[in-house]
């Protein structure tokens, strides 16, 4: 028997036939939707798949084990949304988590428009931590999560992109980077930066924890941390550096702490996500509204930009 993964890789490279496209809608790498193909390969005992430099095309064998996944593969996921919308209907509300002041804003805003909107669905709002936000996700604490990218987890979808802020540097107010107005990603060789308690695609974004420079210079790692209050806290304690998005200028203020911009780094995305299992209508719904919501935030233009 096939697990929900190798179904979902085969379906979709079927569907795309292009390794890239695949991994990019799996949020997985192509490397692993390569082993993932490989594996049924080596189980069905033939070719599924022709690849070349250029083109992925479908074997004879493939299509047929595509035509007689497909069908039962859509039931067992109609299966499941009927199943997961059954149970939220006997609970009282969706239970949204959010993960940062400005997620906050957008989670509350898109909260009333759900409500509000037929069919009328009431919402719980849940702060969580970044550290450990995407097990809160698994272990059904909450049903929804909003917090920022990338998330790698491959049994994760994450939804529209909701906004982006750019990406600063938060250093101690009396670190010799202080006094700069901006800096690039090199400079980042010249600090400590701090990082989460334990590694994994799950723990922080990988993003905000890089261990060299672009140009390969190598970065020192600080003391482990798991909030973002705790950063911020051994940030102005002269402890470390960490990488945070424009919203601190409004929402974290601290006289301890500078916060400068990079020149050369993207920004920082934000997207509603949920488990796959759960990928039901009343979860993109809600994804839609906050959407809605965060176009309509007045935070100003310099903190943060709409994709």
């Amino acid at each position: 028997m096939l697990e929900r993964l190798e179904l979902m890789v085969f379906l979709t490279l079927a569907e795309e036939l292009h390794f890239g496209r695949t991994a990019e809608r799996l949020h997985v790498t192509t490397g692993r939707v390569s082993q993932v193909v490989k594996g049924i390969e080596k189980r069905v005992g033939a070719l599924l798949f022709e690849r070349t430099s250029r083109s992925v095309e479908l074997t004879e064998i493939g299509s047929r084990l595509r035509d007689d996944l497909q069908s039962g593969y859509e039931q067992i996921q109609a299966g499941l949304a009927r199943a997961a919308d059954a149970a939220r209907a006997t609970r009282k509300a969706l239970r949204v988590g959010f993960v940062g002041a400005l997620a906050g804003q957008v989670a509350h805003r898109a909260a009333r428009r759900t409500a509000a909107d037929p069919p009328g669905i009431p919402v719980e709002i849940r702060e969580v931590q970044v550290v450990d936000a995407t097990e809160k996700l698994r272990s059904e604490h909450i049903d929804l999560l909003l917090i920022s990218l990338p998330v790698t987890a491959p049994d994760v979808t994450v939804g529209p992109v909701l906004f982006s802020e750019p990406r600063m540097l938060a250093v101690p107010a009396h670190h010799p980077l202080a006094a700069r107005t901006s800096l690039t990603q090199e400079d980042l060789a010249d600090v400590v930066l701090l990082r989460p308690p334990h590694s994994g695609p799950d723990s922080w974004p990988a993003d905000r924890h890089p261990r060299r420079t672009p140009g390969g210079a190598a970065i020192s790692s600080g003391a482990p941390v798991e909030t973002f209050q705790e950063a911020l806290q051994q940030v102005g304690a002269g402890a470390g550096a960490v990488i945070v998005g424009a919203q601190v200028l409004r929402f974290y203020t601290r006289p301890d702490v500078v916060y400068l911009p990079f020149t050369d780094a993207p920004p920082i995305e934000w997207a509603a996500t949920w488990l796959n299992i759960n990928d039901v209508p009343c979860h993109r719904h809600f994804a839609r509204a906050a959407v809605q919501a965060a176009a309509e935030l007045d935070e100003p233009p310099r903190l943060w930009r709409s994709p």
